[in-house]
């Protein structure tokens, strides 16, 4: 277990997201990999309130459903660290002070408990004073309603400005960042948001840490991602550079007699200013090879090897 930031939250460091709840994994699935998740030790899950409003037919709020039905089927509440987010939901976009209160009711409701232990702010909002959404999250922590909070998809120089509007103002502190990490998407969060997260002591969380399942192996050709639903995503890698860093996980996996998926979160986890990847599972067979990463001690001749092959990613 390793502990979130310098909160009292300790979790399994890999956290299963539930983006695909709703989506492309349907409720007796859903149920089915957070059994698994459990039984293996897993208890952080990372949501939204607005997964998964794009699904025709969705309205948003599924997968947070999904997750509280099925913590009340099991009693396991207690055990479980919920993160979710606010910002995008249809009905309560944006992050005014009034919008933030009246989401976080709603992913209390359809989470079916009473507090959510890392509470993000989903998406910036300029329109809107930093100041007043600082404010509005504050409350729900001193309520009792959050117990911690989270920033994703800000800028470095919007971070900055948090953490001084929130210092300034006695409000509660952030502890948690989440960003897009990955062997092909380095160069962002290694130049942009790392030293954010050495200087505030955030424990990061990123999101894409498999690159929409190109880091599986899967997807080697275009042939292979015709009619999938993550096809355009996975589309951008299908190239020299791509390909070159499967081929190298493919080396290490063989190595440690793991699968490609398990060496792509190793190589994250591995990395000093993570505190667990996240990723999502439609299938236990997946949720094997996501948890096995923590297990995987990667040489310093493997980190070297999968530093050079993806450097022009950085």
């Amino acid at each position: 277990m390793t502990r979130i930031a310098n909160s009292d939250l300790d979790i399994f460091p890999l956290g299963l997201g539930g983006n695909v709840f709703g989506m492309t994994a349907d409720v007796p699935t859903s149920e089915h990999v957070l059994d698994a998740f459990a039984e293996k030790g897993g208890n952080f899950i990372d949501t939204a309130d607005s997964y998964s409003a794009w699904v025709p037919g969705n309205r948003g709020g599924e997968s947070e459903t999904i997750i509280g039905e099925w913590m009340r089927k099991r009693a396991n509440r207690g055990t479980v660290v919920v993160a979710t987010k606010v910002g995008a939901h249809p009905e309560f976009k944006r992050l005014k002070p009034d919008n933030i209160a009246r989401a976080a009711e709603a992913s209390l409701q359809r989470l079916q408990t009473d507090y959510i232990d890392l509470y993000y702010a989903h998406y910036d909002d300029e329109d809107t004073p930093m100041v007043e959404s600082l404010a509005a999250f504050d409350r729900l922590v001193k309520d009792g309603k959050v117990r911690y909070l989270g920033i994703s998809n800000y800028t470095p120089e919007r971070i900055e400005e948090w953490m001084r509007t929130a210092r300034d103002n006695g409000f509660a502190l952030p502890i948690a960042l989440q960003p897009q990490y990955s062997l092909v998407a380095r160069k962002n969060y290694e130049k942009n948001y790392a030293p954010l997260a050495e200087k505030y002591g955030f424990s990061v969380f990123p999101y894409f840490a498999l690159a929409s399942g190109f880091l599986t192996g899967k997807y080697r050709t275009q042939a292979d991602v015709e009619g999938k639903a993550r096809g355009a995503a996975v589309e951008a890698y299908l190239n020299k550079n791509g390909l070159a860093v499967v081929d190298a996980l493919e080396t290490i996996a063989k190595k440690h007699n793991t699968a490609i998926a398990t060496v792509a979160l190793a190589w994250v986890l591995a990395k000093p200013t993570i505190t667990a990847p996240l990723a999502s599972a439609t299938s236990t067979k997946q949720l094997e090879e996501l948890m096995a990463a923590p297990r995987v001690q990667l040489s310093a001749e493997d980190m070297r090897m999968l530093d050079e092959v993806s450097a022009p990613f950085a």
